[in-house]
């Protein structure tokens, strides 16, 4: 009986290899397939939505990206190099954008995103990150700086593609940023086809994520983990501190002249009216991830927590109240349409309704 068992557990362990070996060889890593057209594109995870134009573009899980001509009412995939999950999408002007997401990668589209490349992936971003600091000595920094920061580029080199960009923006069709975990940051003036690292440029020595971008009456900001909020300062060309009250994680920025808001964890959201040289707690009512912002033609701010709430300021973000939708469904992201609709997207995919 004995010799039986172990025979099975034998022939188990056989059989076990044998499954698992097809599954390995056959593995491919997400960087080199293309995203699969499916006729249900739309009802997947979508993170991000912008306009091109007036082209909605949106981007999400496995390499998904699909366009809008009729605001939001019919969507088509289109062509792109990777399946990887994309995090956030920016047009720059009406033809010309970039889209990042998971494993490093960067993808450009210059016909209003029916069709995407790559510019940058996972593979290159840490080796470009060491060759960089391996030959440059930033200014200001102490001997022990400069080593860490060395060591932090070729750890992020041998580590390989496995840390995301969360963000983006760009000034216009050639300076850009790309932000995302453990403080990466690049700049690229080129229009992507170069992009050179900014670790060095940030006033975050605990290496917390970015996860957010965004430029707000003329002033670029970043936000991120542990109540994190940095302001460009222009002349030194440093993300400096904004320090707000709050040590929760921020995962947006939003406002418009006059007014910064950023947002995040259990609906807390902050306002500067000063650049970001003072902030005071808005008060939304809500206690869930505020996960996505816009702002309307007529200056009216918008805010949708991951449950699909959708808070609105009209006061320019000192009060908010929540707008009646048809439905409620989780969302990451948001867009004004015409006709006082709205398009969501989020986990249940791309979702068009009229408020209340």
């Amino acid at each position: 009986m004995l010799k039986s068992c172990r025979t099975w557990l034998v022939l188990a362990g056989v059989c076990a290899m044998a499954l698992a070996a097809p599954c390995q060889a056959a593995f491919q890593d997400p960087l080199d397939i293309p995203a699969v057209l499916s006729k249900l594109a739309p009802r997947s995870v979508i993170n991000g939505l912008t306009y091109a134009g007036k082209r909605m573009v949106s981007v999400g899980q496995r390499g998904h990206i699909l366009y809008s001509d009729d605001a939001g009412q019919n969507w088509t995939q289109a062509q792109v190099p990777v399946s990887t999950d994309l995090t956030a999408v920016f047009f720059a002007s009406a033809t010309q954008g970039w889209a990042v997401g998971h494993d490093g990668v960067v993808l450009v589209s210059t016909d209003a995103g029916s069709s995407w490349t790559r510019q940058l992936d996972g593979r290159t971003v840490g080796k470009l990150m060491a060759s960089y600091y391996a030959d440059h000595s930033p200014d200001g920094m102490s001997p022990e700086q400069l080593d860490q920061l060395r060591a932090d580029a070729t750890r992020f080199a041998e580590e390989g593609p496995d840390k995301p960009f969360l963000d983006l923006w760009f000034e216009n069709e050639t300076t850009g940023y790309i932000v995302g975990l453990f403080n990466m940051i690049f700049k690229t003036a080129d229009g992507g086809k170069t992009w050179m690292p900014w670790f060095d440029r940030t006033d975050n020595p605990k290496l917390f994520h970015f996860y957010a971008i965004r430029s707000v009456g003329g002033e670029l900001y970043l936000a991120g983990e542990q109540g994190m909020v940095l302001k460009l300062d222009k002349v030194a060309q440093r993300f400096k501190q904004t320090p707000v009250d709050y040590q929760g994680t921020f995962f947006g920025i939003t406002g418009k002249p006059g007014v910064v808001i950023v947002y995040g964890l259990r609906g807390n959201a902050y306002r500067s009216m000063d650049g970001g040289a003072s902030w005071q707690k808005i008060e939304t009512s809500i206690s869930v991830g505020l996960t996505g912002a816009t702002v309307t033609e007529d200056g009216r701010i918008l805010l949708v927590s991951q449950a699909g709430q959708v808070l609105v300021s009209s006061d320019d973000g000192l009060s908010f109240t929540r707008l009646k939708l048809e439905r409620q469904v989780p969302a990451a992201a948001l867009l004004e349409a015409p006709g006082n609709a709205l398009v969501m997207g989020g986990m249940r995919g791309l979702h068009s309704q009229v408020s209340k």
